[in-house]
């Protein structure tokens, strides 16, 4: 015999509403999870967007930063092989702007003159370049140029006519000399021509292609090492 079916009652049917109710509800639920984690995930595919859009802008910007060292480093190298020309021409400038005949006209028998002219001292320590060295017999006037010339320019170059002297004096070279300092700028300020005289050294200026020995002062005296 086959069984019967259970005939539905109010209870049943009022049972199977709640139970289908209930399972539409939680479809609701996970749909709206799914759909919660969808636009999580469209959030973070955006800022994840947006992120790779500002590092490419920083490395954009990291790429001009370095182009635009590079060019600076460029212009800094040719302003160093500008100066270092400038320095040159002021010296061909001093000899062609018979710098030799303006030295004479203050009462030195200068004869010659050597630029660049390199010494050194291993038992001494010593080792210098004299950019302008003219010779009057036993007297030496050893010019240091400068494109712009400073204090601490001059102080230097004293410290070089000492070391000059040192290392001569140790050669034996001709019996005893004596050396006068000079030193030379296309830009000089009045404050380095000031302290170039109380220090006993003369001063010469560029001027397009002439050079001329700056007015000495009243009482200067050349010093002499």
């Amino acid at each position: 015999m086959s069984s019967q079916p259970t005939p539905l009652t109010y209870e049943g049917i009022l049972e199977m509403f709640r139970q289908t109710d209930r399972i539409i509800q939680e479809t609701a639920l996970q749909m709206k999870e799914t759909d919660r984690k969808f636009q999580e995930t469209d959030r973070m595919i955006q800022e994840n967007t947006l992120q790779m859009k500002e590092t490419d802008r920083k490395f954009q910007e990291t790429d001009r930063k370095i182009e635009e060292s590079a060019r600076q480093l460029k212009e800094l190298q040719r302003e160093i092989g500008n100066l270092g020309s400038s320095v040159g021409r002021i010296i061909e400038n001093m000899v062609k702007g018979k710098i030799i005949k303006k030295f004479q006209a203050l009462g030195y028998d200068v004869t010659g003159c050597s630029p660049n002219k390199e010494f050194a001292s291993e038992e001494l320590g010593l080792l210098g370049e004299i950019d302008l060295l003219l010779e009057d017999g036993p007297v030496n006037i050893l010019i240091e140029v400068k494109t712009t010339l400073k204090t601490d320019d001059v102080r230097d170059h004293i410290k070089r006519i000492g070391n000059y002297r040192r290392h001569v004096e140790s050669k034996g070279f001709g019996g005893p000399r004596r050396f006068i300092g000079a030193v030379a700028g296309a830009v000089v300020s009045p404050g380095t021509v000031q302290f170039a005289h109380d220090h006993g050294l003369y001063v010469i200026v560029q001027s397009g292609e002439a050079v001329e020995i700056i007015t000495l002062p009243e009482g200067f005296h050349a010093k002499e090492w």
